[in-house]
């Protein structure tokens, strides 16, 4: 499905509004997982209707707009090497005027919560960064897969723990432009996969990354899903799944299994799972060979 997406647009090239809700959705998913208060309606009313909401913290509402411009502002940096100020700048950017130290390393020790690891005392952090973007910069010369890469990056970057607070927020915009960099779309990591995406995470502390390689090829998959919905041709366009079961041998609630499984790429709209032609021919032809 990636090749069909980059037969229709070029990803410096996709139009402005299939963009512009791209960052909104990522801004509300990453903001979200981190007890930011606005609603999926309220980022798209100030993120793509530009206009104002009421009753919700300052620092939600900032947290929002930063991150937004922070998002777009990833495809200017794709072609270039990723440094350590690359990460002070977008922790600056997404945080200026939420955090006293936005833009700045820890100096003080942390704990993860809710995890039993903990991340290296506070004058190890620029140490462990140096190494890790030098290691992260060999291996994507040598052609890492880029999901095994893109997993051992962020989940390296967050057992690191480099900031104060905002960690998960640009580790996870640093994932997105490792996927920009190889040329994939970037993936959302909404609210129902949270608790998913921290076991993942918990997982890797034990070197064991496969849970996390997973669920960035399912979410890659939901993100190519969208982005064909909106550029792509009718093949693409989103159906609801129960349109499907007259084309082969499956029921509706299996099909759902699937879906839910991270098996069948789907998107999840209104309650109801949602694929593609494409999609959907895809995963049959797989099924068969498995």
């Amino acid at each position: 499905m990636r090749d069909a997406l980059l037969t229709r647009t070029n990803l410096d090239y996709l139009p402005d509004d299939v963009w512009k809700r791209t960052s909104a959705l990522n801004t509300w998913g990453t903001n979200a997982i981190e007890g930011n208060t606005l609603s999926w309606h309220d980022v798209e009313r100030l993120l793509l209707e530009e206009r104002s909401v009421g009753n919700r913290p300052v620092r939600d509402v900032l947290e929002t707009l930063q991150h937004e411009r922070t998002f777009r502002g990833l495809l200017v940096r794709r072609d270039k090497s990723i440094t350590l100020q690359t990460v002070l700048e977008l922790h600056e950017s997404v945080f200026k005027g939420v955090m006293a130290d936005a833009g700045r390393w820890r100096r003080v020790n942390v704990r993860i919560q809710g995890s039993k690891y903990t991340p290296p005392r506070m004058e190890k952090v620029v140490p462990a960064m140096e190494r890790l973007l030098t290691k992260y910069e060999s291996r994507a010369i040598q052609g890492d897969e880029v999901f095994s890469l893109g997993a051992w990056f962020h989940h390296s970057f967050e057992s690191i723990h480099p900031f104060s607070d905002g960690n998960g927020r640009v580790g996870r915009l640093l994932l997105s432009l490792h996927f920009l960099k190889h040329n994939w779309p970037p993936v959302h990591i909404l609210p129902p996969d949270r608790k998913t995406y921290l076991s993942a995470m918990e997982k890797g502390h034990t070197s064991d990354l496969s849970d996390l390689v997973s669920l960035l090829k399912e979410l890659m998959g939901r993100s190519i899903l969208d982005l064909l919905d909106q550029v792509g041709t009718v093949d693409d366009e989103l159906r609801s799944l129960k349109s499907f079961v007259s084309k082969g041998p499956y029921s509706a609630h299996y099909l759902s299994l699937r879906a839910g499984q991270g098996k069948l790429p789907a998107i999840k709209v209104g309650g109801d799972w949602q694929t593609s032609v494409r999609a959907f021919r895809l995963y049959r032809e797989v099924s068969r060979r498995d």
